[in-house]
């Protein structure tokens, strides 16, 4: 992680002994950073700069088939982009059993380095399990120039690791799951590094990339060592799903979990004020009108949050009453 990291990527090819033929995934607006490293690796790799669109099953399995057929057992995907391009390679490459490589170019959630990854299948947007990158190369000057509001949202994810620790650590007392001690720690330090920082994290900054890019990163580190996405996944997400389900135009999936966060961290008895004030610090989405969505979906969605993984025991129980889902989001975020 640096400036101009995307100069290393050759660098970074050859320290880690990948060879054959190189598969480079990139999205509509990134694809000028994929064949500028296509460019540097022509001489020494056979690489194909392939354009994605949206994170679906069926574009999963074009970006599997492709590499497959270039690499014959022996080569790599590497992706250039956001989010949604870094899930598609990373499921592919688990089908087409090569090594991935990521290279974000914003940080808008913690995806860029986790084992996990959501698609949408006809029945709707999963998380599913794939495998984490060999190597993450974040160049610092391309993230900063990505619109703040990626970022914010990158932070709005980290922040959410508070709820999904206190939601994991109420399984473990409720209903006896297995519990990581070292990934929970892991995962909070994430969270604090955000919440200490809140007000130094400005738009164009690098310092501020390479402040969120850590967390991201250990907040991934945490879902490994765990074996699931628990450290950084609980009751905010699960709000957040339901809001992709309902929601007619959802948010940014870690605008959504930040504002999530406020709600949940409340029903646990916490400072949900804390939160909200560094949300507001980094320029996140702090209530409905700042999400654009209209404040009668937030009452559906924490209605519906109990549809969502149901085997994951949260804060929400077996779900809220509409009065207390109303009640919730007017003290939390004056909605009603």
């Amino acid at each position: 992680m640096e400036h101009d990291a995307l100069l290393e990527v050759g660098n970074v090819l050859r320290e880690l002994k990948l060879g054959g033929a190189g598969l480079i995934v990139c999205g509509p607006l990134t694809c000028r950073y994929g064949r500028q490293i296509k460019h540097m690796l022509d001489e020494e790799y056979s690489t194909e700069v392939l354009v994605v669109a949206d994170a679906t099953i069926q574009e999963v399995e074009r970006v599997a088939a492709r590499a497959s057929e270039r690499a014959s057992g022996d080569g790599f995907i590497l992706a250039v982009g956001g989010g949604k391009t870094i899930d598609i390679a990373k499921i592919a490459s688990v089908t087409a059993r090569l090594p991935f490589i990521s290279v974000p170019t914003a940080a808008s959630h913690d995806g860029i380095a986790s084992m996990r990854a959501s698609i949408r299948f006809e029945e709707g947007t999963q998380s599913i399990e794939a495998q984490t990158p060999l190597a993450i190369i974040a160049d610092t000057g391309i993230i900063a120039q990505a619109p703040h509001r990626l970022l914010a949202a990158g932070c709005g994810d980290l922040i959410s690791n508070y709820t999904a620790v206190k939601d994991w650590e109420l399984a473990k007392k409720l209903r006896g799951e297995e519990f990581s001690e070292y990934a929970a720690a892991l995962s909070l330090m994430s969270t604090e590094i955000i919440l200490d920082s809140s007000s130094q994290i400005k738009p164009n900054l690098e310092e501020s990339v390479r402040l969120v890019v850590k967390a991201l990163v250990s907040s991934s580190v945490a879902m490994s060592i765990a074996g699931s996405s628990r450290p950084a996944s609980g009751s905010e997400h699960k709000f957040s799903h339901a809001l992709d389900v309902l929601a007619p135009s959802p948010a940014l999936h870690g605008e959504q979990c930040g504002v999530g966060t406020i709600m949940m961290t409340y029903l646990h008895g916490g400072d949900w004020q804390k939160i909200r004030r560094a949300l507001q610090n980094i320029g996140a989405p702090v209530n409905a009108r700042e999400l654009g969505i209209d404040d009668r979906y937030i009452i559906e969605a924490l209605l519906y949050a109990k549809n969502i993984r149901p085997e994951r025991y949260t804060i929400l129980g077996e779900g809220l009453t509409r009065k207390a889902a109303e009640e919730l989001a007017r003290v939390t975020l004056v909605v009603g």
